[in-house]
């Protein structure tokens, strides 16, 4: 069985199909997505389809980001719309909408509730959109935002350096519980890299689909990676978040 992790993919439906289609998927594969599926370019509601009816044939994870979380509210009460969010995506999502069902949304808002805010695997992986600040892991974290939110897990990890051993005393507590962390919420073209990053045990695979990057798929094992073309490239008429 191969495990891939695969960042942020924020409405780029036709970078996704690109990712799967290197990936050529069995039953026996699973993916787990990192979140923020929505936002950005003008597919959201479809990828938000097209995951609900690949999680039927496929074995699949799905993380909340934060970018989800403004989504599901907005399908629980489409009068509250959130003005930030609506100028920072929410306006691409609420399009994208246009013409589905009610049905369809609640199945999409019931999609949304399910997902869990971060999943830790049998070999001590851990995967989450954003980070965490407890340094006695995240099932001890006090303020669960943080898992959609947070950028200084990434942060600290980019500073350390990485000969430092896992049983050093200055080894962040935060790190030492996991084998290895999965993260995306800060795109990695942010430090000048179009390729997924790695700092001490925490990879970053969120390649900036929301801007002028790609989606990226990473296996866990092997580490090698497969990537969507660039975003506005597939997307020639619209802006994404390039604002």
């Amino acid at each position: 069985m191969r495990t891939f992790v695969i960042g942020d993919i924020h409405g780029g439906l036709k970078g996704l199909l690109q990712v799967l289609n290197k990936l050529e998927i069995t039953e026996e594969d699973k993916l787990i997505f990192v979140g923020d599926y929505v936002d950005g370019w003008s597919e959201s509601a479809q990828v938000i389809s097209f995951l609900i009816n690949l999680s039927a044939k496929i074995n699949c994870v799905f993380i909340k980001g934060n970018h989800d979380v403004w989504c599901e509210n907005w399908l629980k009460d489409e009068s509250d719309v959130n003005s930030a969010w609506y100028m920072h995506g929410g306006a691409e999502i609420i399009a994208s909408y246009e013409g589905v069902s009610k049905e369809e949304k609640n199945q999409h808002y019931q999609f949304f509730q399910k997902m869990p805010l971060y999943y830790l695997d049998n070999e001590n992986r851990l995967f989450l959109h954003a980070g965490f600040t407890s340094m006695h892991g995240v099932d001890k974290e006090t303020y669960t935002h943080k898992f959609c939110t947070d950028r200084t897990l990434w942060e600290m990890a980019l500073v350390m350096d990485k000969k430092i051993d896992l049983n050093h005393q200055m080894y962040p507590k935060r790190l030492r519980h996991y084998k290895e962390i999965y993260i995306g919420h800060t795109p990695t073209i942010n430090y000048g890299e179009i390729k997924p990053m790695n700092a001490v045990n925490v990879w970053n695979v969120d390649t900036g689909a929301a801007f002028t990057g790609k989606i990226t798929a990473l296996n866990v094992k092997t580490k090698a990676f497969f990537q969507s073309d660039n975003l506005p490239e597939l997307y020639p008429n619209e802006k994404g978040r390039n604002t």
